[in-house]
């Protein structure tokens, strides 16, 4: 495996959802995120979904229906949706407050609209990763990073899709995420050596590797750097009480800027020293250090 040290995370913030169908809310979180949170990427989703959903899971009731915004799931799930006009307005937003915009898409469809705002990464979710018409599309129409998770996916599938993007000549814009699909995920099966194995299988095939993370607190995700994860990803939310699927399984705004703060600092640290006797070491040795006589 090749040396990662020294390299500087990309922090991600998952809005995903968790601004319960509301524009407002979804500046607000940009702000917090850009100015607090110092995050280099803000994203959300978009789905279309009667294309995504069966018209069976389209009038099924929400399986959580304290979660849920409408009589059906499909009804959910279209209250939570933004259409692409204000798609636009929040990567504007984005834009304005200096950090990166980007969206996960879920169907065919939200993939062509995320297209034509071209962000500077599109993610596909775990769900989604082996739906090969829409990686397709964006490997032959969008020219910026795919990110995708691999939740859900055994290793031949893993293969498959760095594969799929290998053949494309898109592998060098391919970034592929370690991730257990589970909110929250227990710490026993955030599985975390998972990154060892990734990284010794596609890390000279590909961009970078990085870590979904959906368990609690922060410290898997700097065990996560150590072993050289270069990505991050965490659900956001302002309030993890508030109704909705994803809110218990994210950061608050104050963890999330001790997520940022943690990851760089520890990777300031994760590096070799530059040589035997450092100078700050200096005059602590000129100061400190004893020697006695060998006999």
């Amino acid at each position: 495996m090749n040396d990662l040290l020294g390299q500087t995370p990309t922090v991600i913030a998952e809005i995903g959802c968790n601004h319960k169908g509301e524009m407002d809310i979804a500046h607000e979180m940009i702000k917090v995120c850009a100015q607090f949170c110092k995050t280099d990427v803000v994203k959300f989703q978009k789905r279309n979904p009667k294309e995504l959903l069966s018209p069976e899971e389209y009038n099924a009731p929400h399986p959580v229906p304290a979660n849920s915004y409408g009589k059906t799931y499909g009804e959910h799930r279209e209250y939570l949706e933004f259409d692409l006009d204000q798609h636009r307005q929040l990567k504007k937003w984005c834009e304005e407050w200096d950090v990166v915009y980007s969206t996960s898409v879920w169907d065919l469809t939200s993939a062509k609209e995320i297209t034509s705002l071209n962000p500077e990464l599109i993610k596909i979710p775990s769900a989604c990763n082996l739906e090969f018409n829409m990686l397709d599309y964006l490997c032959k129409n969008y020219n910026g990073d795919i990110h995708v998770s691999l939740g859900m996916t055994s290793q031949e599938e893993e293969e498959k899709i760095v594969k799929f993007f290998e053949e494309r000549n898109r592998a060098n814009d391919l970034v592929i995420y370690n991730c257990t699909s589970g909110y929250p995920v227990p710490f026993e099966d955030i599985c975390l050596k998972e990154i060892l194995r990734i990284r010794d299988r596609f890390e000279n095939r590909v961009k970078g590797i990085g870590f979904s993370g959906h368990h609690l607190g922060i410290a898997a995700d700097i065990a996560a750097l150590a072993y050289g994860a270069q990505y991050f990803e965490r659900h956001f939310t302002l309030d993890r009480t508030w109704k909705g699927t994803d809110h218990a399984a994210s950061l608050e705004p104050d963890g999330m800027r001790k997520l940022v703060r943690d990851l760089k600092n520890v990777s300031e640290a994760l590096t070799y020293k530059e040589k035997e006797i450092l100078d700050i070491e200096e005059v602590q040795r000129k100061k400190l250090k004893r020697f006695s006589c060998a006999e």
